[in-house]
């Protein structure tokens, strides 16, 4: 048949075409509540990291008392009298305080910091450096951002694929013992991450020295590239099953129920009368109508685990960005603090992007809400 005499055609290219301009102006309405609320939250940070303005106060002190030891020290200097030598120290002074534009209301400051940093022009550390010796802020955040995705990717994704394999398989042994045991331990989930790290440590590392306590490779690193990645396995382990142990039984508990209610429907009964096999009626007619809510419940899952990350990190010495910015705080490294969480909330924000598409491509219920 000629294709232009197939109404059915266009039709559907309309449809298509349709589809993805409601997927469009979703995601553009998500972009800009993500990008609002990543200035928001940026914008809070740097009010409390420089207090308000106070540690901005407290560093024309220290740059005062710098430039004072720097020109007292020098020989050269030593012959300068009292009045001449305190005016070298305050033009210098005034030289540097320009360049940090410390001259400025802290309010004008605030914003030009705000822009800067979604810019991603993070400038220069105070106290830290990476290990290379640069004080640039990004390079110290792009040594470290590498081991926070490894360790949380590779986590999140054992927990969501886990917990979709055991959902669906104890939906097909309702009231078993085992469905019984993740009901008793779905509980446990409210304790953090780190909380089971504490005693995985205890338990692994000392009681049983079996795993490393912490530390993402062990000490020379192996130049071998096989060794070195079993030992970032080795290092990795306790830390992705205290994520594990934090999230799973919940996510299993909720992700079952989710499955029970569709494996009830009347068209599920209606593929098994007609004789489709079982693997085909979970994949066709139970897992995908589940998809839109086990996504949204990996989506709060995974925004917890970014919140837990400074604490976890710590928890492990995984060198990653939590501990970066609890160093950073120890130093009161402002830039430091700053560029961790613009990063932080960057990766947040793409995080929920992602899902939200995702979400959006599995449920046409939310490109319809779209275009109302």
């Amino acid at each position: 048949m000629n294709p232009s005499q197939n109404p059915s055609i266009p039709n559907k290219a309309e449809g298509l075409l349709r589809d993805l301009k409601l997927m469009l102006l979703l995601t553009g309405k998500r972009i800009i509540a993500l990008v609002l609320m990543v200035l928001i939250g940026v914008y809070l940070t740097i009010l409390i990291a420089n207090m308000g303005g106070r540690v901005d106060e407290l560093r024309l002190v220290q740059i005062r008392s710098e430039i004072s030891e720097a020109v007292r020290g020098n020989l050269s200097f030593r012959e300068l009298d009292s009045e001449e030598r305190n005016r070298l120290i305050q033009s210098r002074v005034d030289l540097e305080v320009q360049r940090l534009n410390l001259d400025r209301p802290f309010l004008l400051r605030s914003f030009n910091y705000l822009y800067r940093a979604m810019l991603l022009d993070l400038g220069r550390a105070e106290q830290m450096h990476s290990d290379k010796g640069s004080r640039e802020v990004h390079a110290i955040i792009l040594e470290r951002l590498p081991a926070t995705l490894l360790l949380f990717g590779t986590a999140n994704l054992l927990i969501f694929f886990l917990s979709v394999y055991i959902a669906l398989w104890l939906s097909r042994h309702y009231g078993s013992f085992m469905d019984r045991i993740v009901i008793v331990l779905a509980p446990t989930s409210a304790a953090p991450a780190w909380f089971y790290g504490i005693f995985l440590i205890l338990c692994f590392a000392f009681l049983l020295p079996i795993l490393p306590a912490g530390g993402m490779v062990q000490a020379p690193p192996p130049e071998n590239n096989w060794n070195y990645t079993l030992s970032v396995l080795k290092h990795m382990a306790l830390p992705v099953l205290a994520m594990l142990l934090s999230q799973i039984f919940i996510s299993i508990y909720s992700w079952r129920t989710f499955f029970l209610i569709h494996s009830s429907e009347d068209y599920v009964e209606m593929a098994r009368a007609k004789g489709l096999p079982s693997r085909m009626i979970e994949r066709r007619y139970i897992l995908r109508p589940t998809l839109a809510p086990v996504i949204t419940s990996f989506m709060l899952m995974l925004i917890s685990m970014w919140s837990g990350a400074i604490i976890l990190e710590r928890t492990f010495s995984w060198p990653g960005l939590g501990t970066l910015i609890f160093q950073a705080i120890g130093h009161h490294d402002t830039p430091v603090i700053i560029g961790s969480v613009v990063i932080f909330a960057y990766l947040l924000a793409f995080s929920i992007l992602v899902l939200d598409i995702v979400y959006g491509i599995v449920d046409p219920r939310v490109r319809i809400g779209a275009s109302r």
